[in-house]
């Protein structure tokens, strides 16, 4: 779309067919494999037809839904275009696999997403890929880490788990600088609220599993990226044989729909619960980017319009007892990994098990909260209700 329009009508439109979808609002689901072909003159000409954008060859390689999603979230996040996989983890993976051989260097952020971190020690490894794991806070320092051999700096901002805000421009100009590719994980920050190629990063990549599907119901995986490095991330999510089913393709684009809707509601009420939270006698400290206050609230208010519901508390008592009376007590808080759909959830993290290079100092337990779309009332109720529980334990 040429005009200038706001991020809730562009997630109204984009991506919006009329051909495709013969005359309906939304883009059937499109099952299928084979493509067939007019003649043996259109079949020859087959390997140049899969050097072009947004061709319809085979099932793998894209249809016209996945294809819209994909425009869609190139439109909304910037970026030359997206490619959309089977989950967030494969959008990491096929994007490492991308630009790494044996003998490469890379450098990773020591807050990065737990199943990142596995794939370089034992994956990457196995290929002789050494990599080496900084400390977030890092800025322009990050040049003293990067050797010889490095190809690559992976960046996640906030930390999946503590939340440290990165200086994202500060390491994209070294990287430049040194001919170094970057990615940043945005799922936090989606395509909303956070512009990482104005930042000068080269790849985003996004579990769309998370906010852009919204409802906890699919796993989906996006990888964004300029002209330059498309083409590689393409032949390498290719010779991987990843892809998004038709059916994910169909939830991704009407989660896109409602996604700026949800995020507003999901900001607000978790700004209003960290607030909350940040007066509780039971509470040590809270960690959300978006307070004053937080150790990297002038990053993110530098480089991020808005905030998802997915931030962290600590509380004062830490004994096992205590945190599993506020776990166990609450019913609107759900106990499970992941995070991003219309529901709040509730997890005791351990950062300290698999940090190398900044080590977690605190003595109190971390927990890590998303705030969904219930009734911020309610929520506080139900948290108050858990925080009576941990104080009859003892």
């Amino acid at each position: 779309m040429k005009e200038k329009y706001s991020p809730a009508t562009l997630a109204a439109h984009l991506g919006r067919d009329k051909t495709a979808s013969a005359g309906y609002v939304n883009l059937p689901i499109y099952h299928g494999s084979t493509v067939l072909y007019e003649s043996y003159e259109e079949l020859l000409r087959l390997p140049e037809k899969r050097k072009q954008l947004y061709q319809v060859t085979y099932g793998r390689f894209g249809t016209p839904a996945s294809f819209a999603l994909e425009k869609a979230i190139a439109e909304m996040e910037g970026g030359y275009s997206a490619i959309s996989v089977s989950s967030g983890l494969g959008a990491i993976t096929a994007t490492l696999l991308a630009f790494v051989k044996s003998g490469d260097h890379i450098l990773v952020t020591d807050s990065v997403y737990h199943p990142t971190r596995n794939f370089c020690e034992t994956m990457l490894k196995r290929m002789g890929v050494e990599t080496t794991f900084y400390n977030p806070v890092l800025n322009s320092d990050i040049a003293e880490l990067i050797q010889p051999n490095t190809v690559l700096i992976f960046l996640e901002s906030p930390g999946s788990l503590t939340f440290e805000v990165q200086d994202v421009p500060a390491i994209t100009k070294v990287a430049k600088e040194r001919g170094i590719v970057t990615v940043i994980d945005n799922t936090w920050g989606t395509p909303l609220f956070l512009k990482p190629f104005d930042l000068g990063v080269d790849v985003s990549v996004h579990a769309g599993t998370k906010y852009i599907i919204g409802h906890s119901d699919a796993m989906l995986g996006i990888i964004n990226s300029t002209e330059e490095h498309y083409w590689t991330i393409r032949d390498s999510v290719a010779h991987l044989g990843q892809c998004a089913g038709p059916d994910t393709i169909f939830l991704g684009l009407r989660g896109l729909r409602t996604m700026p809707t949800r995020l507003q509601q999901h900001w607000k009420s978790g700004i209003e619960i960290a607030n909350w939270l940040a007066e509780r006698p039971e509470v040590s400290r809270v960690i959300h980017p978006a307070l004053p206050g937080d150790a990297g609230h002038l990053l993110w208010k530098r480089d991020f319009t808005g905030a998802c519901g997915l931030f962290a508390f600590e509380v004062y008592d830490s004994s096992q007892s205590a945190v599993a009376a506020l776990i166990d007590t609450v019913k609107l808080f759900g106990i499970g990994y992941s995070w991003g759909g219309y529901e709040s959830l509730i997890l005791p993290v351990f950062p300290n098990q698999s940090r190398t290079a900044a080590k977690w100092n605190s003595d109190h337990q971390l927990i890590r909260i998303h705030i969904g779309l219930e009734d911020v009332n309610d929520l506080k109720s139900d948290l108050e209700a858990g925080f009576d529980a941990m104080g009859k334990t003892h």
